[in-house]
């Protein structure tokens, strides 16, 4: 564990530990985790609980619609808004009752990570939650979330809250024992990998399906977690949660599952809010950049080295630039809505495009965060 970081610990519980079999809440999984929890409690850990499962918990009191496929898209839609907001009240009515210490529901969306106000305030009210002894129950709030607004799975969610805590641990429960090289449902000489050093397209490549029919998050999602928070120095832990014996072994200070080491360099906190929370709106594809090694290179892109815009952003939001290959280069704030960068990029005449942008650059300098392999940041502004 990396003992640079506060004493807290993130646990992702999914929907399939929750309500595995769609009829409620049940104790059968969730016993095991809540001693999990009571244990590392009692050896001056805190501990965070992100859990899944309003939805599954919800839709047995939704009989007559549940399996309804001639129900439209937004009925659908409704209906599961519906069932998160009966199942959420289940849910933590079935944790809080088995602890004798109090809890408190956090409901998220991505609008409320993504702005940093917002942000910073999430993050105080888990830490005066944590030093009050209370445990924080974070989840998405699905009863009121839309695709621009939801994270759209609690593994990156976990991920985003572990940050955000300052967490030195985060654990992910699974269906499986962990990352194998290849599908152990399919193939008998699946190997578990113990750990993970460093994430690239080859761990990608090992990440398969979920076998579960309640959850959402595969083994993708997990890795894209496990990427998130290791770049904050998170170490990360993929476990199988159907099992007791992975508390045991985790509390035993072994690793019972896949460990993703956290980075001995993390990320600048707003740094790595704004490349991991943070949700670009748009791109912009500028002319050849052979050399961005620094932030202050992409602050200096000028007009005339914009090629191409796409998506629709206002000023203030957040965009992806791209080399003129396809090559990420960094995210970054817009000085300009994408109609007006369209407009000047446009624009043959220089006095008219100095107009515009002779008093600011075209990309904010504040909040940039690189995606060069090559590059480094800049110093993180307060």
């Amino acid at each position: 564990m990396n003992t640079h970081r506060k004493q807290r610990i993130v646990l992702k519980v999914g929907s399939a530990l929750i309500a595995p079999q769609r009829q409620g809440c049940s104790s059968r999984y969730l016993l095991a985790i809540a001693q999990f929890i009571v244990r590392c409690r009692a050896k001056g850990l805190q501990v965070i609980l992100v859990s899944s499962g309003s939805i599954a918990a919800g839709t047995h009191r939704f009989p007559q619609n549940a399996h309804d496929e001639q129900l439209s898209e937004p009925a659908q839609l409704a209906l599961k808004k519906a069932m998160a907001a009966a199942g959420q009240t289940e849910m933590m009515a079935t944790w809080d009752k088995f602890f004798d210490f109090p809890t408190a529901q956090i409901l998220l969306t991505h609008a409320d990570l993504r702005d940093r106000e917002r942000y910073l305030s999430i993050r105080d009210t888990i830490s005066t939650l944590l030093t009050h002894g209370i445990l924080p129950i974070v989840n998405e709030n699905d009863t009121v979330t839309t695709d621009a607004l939801k994270v759209g799975d609690n593994d990156n969610l976990s991920a985003m809250v572990a940050a955000a805590a300052d967490a030195r641990s985060l654990v992910i429960c699974s269906d499986i024992d962990g990352l194998y090289n290849k599908n152990p449902h399919l193939h008998a000489d699946a190997r578990l990998l113990p750990e993970v050093t460093h994430i690239d397209a080859g761990i990608y490549a090992m990440a398969g399906g979920s076998h579960s029919a309640v959850g959402t998050g595969g083994m993708r999602t997990k890795i894209q977690a496990a990427e998130k928070a290791v770049s904050h120095g998170i170490d990360t832990y993929i476990v199988n949660g159907f099992k007791e014996s992975s508390f045991n072994e985790l509390l035993a200070g072994r690793n019972p599952g896949t460990l993703f080491r956290g980075s001995d360099t993390p990320m600048l906190e707003r740094l790595h809010w704004f490349t991991h929370t943070v949700r670009a709106q748009g791109e912009v594809i500028v002319a050849p950049q052979d050399e961005v090694h620094s932030a202050a290179d992409c602050a200096r892109i000028s007009s005339d080295e914009v090629l191409d815009v796409s998506g629709t952003f206002a000023e203030g939001d957040t965009i992806v630039l791209r080399n003129h290959d396809g090559t990420e280069l960094a995210k970054a704030r817009s000085n300009y809505s994408s109609r007006l960068l369209k407009f000047i990029a446009k624009q043959d005449n220089s006095e008219l495009v100095d107009s515009f942008t002779h008093q600011r650059r075209l990309i904010a300098t504040q909040d940039i965060a690189l995606l060069s392999p090559k590059a480094t940041p800049m110093e993180e502004k307060s």
